[in-house]
């Protein structure tokens, strides 16, 4: 009952239950499981950046901004100045950790709280993506030809396409799994942003778990001023976490970019408050000191589930909206209430 993770199990398990009364059997299919499992990756990994930071005592809200951003670094290396595919990503990676660094900057030495400081970012990221790509482009809002320059590049594996490609097609062989009438299994492999998902949320939940570095983050949202006394070196604690939730959103840029070829200045969009409350349903509190990687983990597949799920039933997908908003509260009155009575608060 201590762990920061009930909520979002219970809220999984009842969003399971209710799907599986009211949506077509094919969603709990592999192919299903597939195809809402790869959009909860994607918010996923930006929400255990989110969650990180939330546990370490501050927002970043500019995560939805920094994708578009980041988008636009990276397309542009590509496309305009025909930079190969590992540099690319390099550029883009830094690019985004220095704005990181500049958040934790701002927020640290100022004292104004990070929700102000990343709020500010939100809007000049996303003026700056949109101002970027019509530099880029003589005046469209959108940026194409990423395929099509990145396709013989070795190291495309690493954020696009499927994984285990031959497993599957091994056991498409034997039947394992389904197939189509001629034989080609119905799922050729796993998209490599579900891989990205599960290793980032297996590392994040070692670091939380099983090193000082965890012990310091959580005593750093918990109580700074405490921590710094017992020698927690707060103020690099909370930059790292500021560079980590960056370099979260330039990975999903560029997986989401590399998928569909192109960019634009909207991509991202409202995807810092869905990762927020990914974050909340698992477990974190919005005051810092608790929560979970793995928590954020399971809100981000609540998410997948309920926003492929309801193509699956003849409910109005307009009502998604409605769902955020009332997991959000239901969430954080959920743990509040486990969280005095394990702990004895009043």
């Amino acid at each position: 009952m201590k762990r920061p993770e009930l909520g979002a199990v219970a809220g999984l398990l009842l969003v399971t239950v209710f799907f599986m009364l009211t949506a077509d059997p094919v969603m709990f299919s592999l192919a299903g499981l597939v195809n809402f499992l790869t959009p909860a990756a994607q918010l996923g990994i930006l929400a255990l950046g989110a969650a990180l930071l939330m546990i370490g005592g501050e927002f970043d809200l500019s995560i939805g901004s920094m994708i578009a951003f980041a988008g636009l670094i990276f397309s542009t290396a590509i496309v305009i100045f025909e930079l190969p595919l590992v540099l690319a990503v390099l550029l883009t990676l830094l690019v985004v950790a220095v704005i990181g660094c500049v958040n934790a900057w701002i927020v640290i030495s100022t004292g104004l709280p990070s929700f102000i400081v990343t709020l500010a970012f939100l809007f000049m990221l996303r003026g700056l993506s949109l101002v970027g790509l019509k530099w880029a482009t003589g005046g469209s809002t959108q940026l194409r030809g990423v395929t099509e320059a990145v396709q013989d590049s070795s190291l495309l594996w690493l954020f696009n396409g499927k994984a285990f490609t031959g497993w599957f097609a091994f056991m498409g062989e034997h039947g394992l799994i389904p197939r189509f009438p001629n034989g080609v299994p119905m799922i050729t492999g796993i998209p490599v942003e579900i891989c990205w998902f599960v290793g980032l949320t297996a590392l994040a939940t070692w670091v939380l778990l099983r090193t000082p570095l965890g012990n310091w983050i959580f005593a750093s949202g918990g109580d700074a001023t405490a921590a710094k006394n017992s020698g927690v070196m707060v103020r690099n604690v909370k930059t790292g976490l500021f560079v980590f939730a960056a370099l979260c959103a330039g990975l999903v840029a560029i997986i989401t970019v590399l998928d569909s070829g192109s960019t634009d200045a909207r991509r991202g969009f409202q995807k810092e408050f869905e990762a927020i409350i990914a974050a909340v349903i698992g477990g974190c509190l919005l005051t810092g000191g608790y929560g979970s990687a793995v928590g954020a983990f399971l809100g981000s597949i609540i998410f997948g589930m309920v926003m492929i799920g309801l193509t699956y039933t003849r409910i109005d997908q307009d009502w998604y909206l409605v769902f955020l908003g009332a997991m959000l509260l239901v969430a954080v009155l959920f743990n509040n209430t486990i969280r005095k009575r394990v702990t004895g608060e009043r």
